[in-house]
C-alpha cells in the first residue's frame, strides 16, 4: 500500500522527490537445509551455518585467529574466506564445502540444501514495535498548504481500507505549519479580546471600544485582498504582518474616537463630533499609515537574495493598513455618529 500511495502522490501537482525510505524488494538467496539428509551425512544445522559463515564472511566471525608481529608487537586478524569473485552464480554457492567436527569428510552444500531466490527488506523501521513505512515528498512550484490538503484527501481514501491496528499519519513541516497557524490565530483572537477589554477599562465604556474595533474587519479584508493580488499564500510572516496592521489600525481608530468624544464634551452632536474628528485627525492617521506602508514597500517587493521569505509580511501590512485607513476615516465616524446618537437620545429620554 505504501508503494501505491507514493505512486499516487507523484501525480499531485507541486510535489517533487517522492520516494519511500524503506527498501522492501532487495534480492536474496534463501538456503533451505534438508535436515534429514544432513543427519544422514553427519551434519547439523549449526555445522551448515558455520561452514557457510566461514566461506562467505570469513573465519573471523566464527573462530577469530590473530598473528602477532614479533618486531612491532601488533596483532593482526587472520581469516580465511572464499574469494568473492568465485561466488558469481548459484552453482558456485552450491559447491561450497561443508565440514563437521564429528565427521572427517567434506560435503557440498548442494548435497544437503537447496538455494532459492526471493526478496527481503533492506531498510526496516519500527514505531512502538509496529513496522513503519515512510513516504517522503518535497514541495516545488506550489505552496505547502495546498499540496498537504491534496495529500490528505488521498490519504483519506486509504485510511478507509486499513486493517485494524494500522494508521496513516502526515508529518514533517505540515505539522509545524498547522501548529504555527493555530497558535497565531489564537494570538490574534486573544489580542483583539484583550485590547477590547483594556479599552473598556480606559474609556469606562463598552460602546467606545466597540466603535474602535469596527475598523478591524477592514484590516482583515485588506490583508486578504493584498495577498490575493500578489498571489501570496498565508504564512507565518503574513500572519505577523496581520498582527502589525491590526495594531496600527486600532491605534488610528482610538485617535479618532478620542477626539470625537472631546468634541461631544464641548457640546457638539454625535454627527458633528464624528465629522470634525474625521476631518481633523485625517492628517495624523494618513501620516501614520503612509509611513508604515512606504516603509514596508521594499520588503513587499521581495528584492535581493532571500527577500521572498519576508515579503508576505510587508504585503499583509500594506493591504491591511490601506483598507483599514479608509475604514477608520470613513466607516468608523459613521458608526460613531449612529451609535452615539442613539445613546444621546436614550439619555435625553431618561
Amino acid at each position: 500500500m505504501a508503494t501505491e500511495i507514493a505512486q499516487r502522490i507523484r501525480e499531485i501537482h507541486g510535489v517533487a522527490d517522492v520516494h519511500m525510505h524503506q527498501v522492501v524488494n532487495v534480492p536474496k538467496l534463501h538456503i533451505a537445509v534438508d535436515q534429514s539428509r544432513a543427519r544422514e551425512l553427519g551434519l547439523t544445522q549449526q555445522d551448515v551455518a558455520n561452514s557457510l559463515l566461514v566461506s562467505l564472511s570469513g573465519s573471523g566471525q566464527v573462530q577469530p585467529n590473530y598473528w602477532v608481529d614479533p618486531s612491532m608487537g601488533i596483532s593482526y586478524l587472520v581469516e580465511t574466506r572464499t574469494p568473492t569473485y568465485k561466488l558469481d552464480s548459484i552453482d558456485s554457492i552450491n559447491g561450497l564445502p561443508l565440514t563437521s567436527p564429528q565427521t572427517s569428510g567434506v560435503q557440498l552444500l548442494s548435497n544437503v540444501a537447496r538455494v532459492e531466490r526471493g526478496v527481503t527488506p533492506e531498510v526496516a523501521n519500527h514505531t512502538n514495535v509496529q513496522p513503519t513505512f515512510d513516504v517522503y515528498a518535497n514541495v516545488a512550484g506550489s505552496d505547502l498548504g495546498s499540496v498537504a490538503s491534496q495529500i490528505n484527501l488521498l490519504l483519506d481514501e486509504y485510511r478507509a481500507k486499513l486493517a485494524p491496528g494500522n494508521t496513516i499519519a502526515m508529518r514533517g513541516q505540515v505539522e509545524s505549519m498547522e501548529s504555527a497557524f493555530f497558535r497565531l490565530g489564537l494570538g490574534i483572537m486573544f489580542a483583539a479580546v484583550l485590547v477590547y477589554l483594556l479599552m473598556v477599562v480606559n474609556f469606562q465604556s463598552w460602546l467606545d471600544p466597540f466603535i474602535i474595533i469596527t475598523a478591524l474587519p477592514g484590516a482583515f479584508v485588506g490583508i486578504v485582498w493584498s495577498l490575493y493580488l500578489w498571489h501570496t499564500t498565508f504564512s507565518v510572516p503574513a500572519l505577523m504582518g496581520a498582527i502589525m496592521s491590526i495594531g496600527v489600525a486600532t491605534a488610528n481608530s482610538i485617535l479618532l474616537v478620542t477626539f470625537a468624544n472631546e468634541q461631544r464634551d464641548e457640546g457638539k452632536s454625535a454627527f458633528d463630533a464624528a465629522l470634525a474628528a474625521g476631518r481633523t485627525r485625517m492628517r495624523p492617521v494618513l501620516m501614520t499609515a503612509l509611513a508604515m506602508i512606504i516603509g514596508m514597500l521594499p520588503m513587499s517587493l521581495g528584492l535581493g537574495e532571500g527577500g521572498e521569505q519576508n515579503a508576505p509580511l510587508g504585503r499583509a501590512v500594506i493591504g491591511g493598513l490601506f483598507v483599514a485607513t479608509l475604514t477608520t476615516l470613513l466607516f468608523v465616524p459613521v458608526v460613531y455618529s449612529l451609535l452615539r446618537r442613539k445613546d444621546a437620545a436614550k439619555a435625553t429620554a431618561e
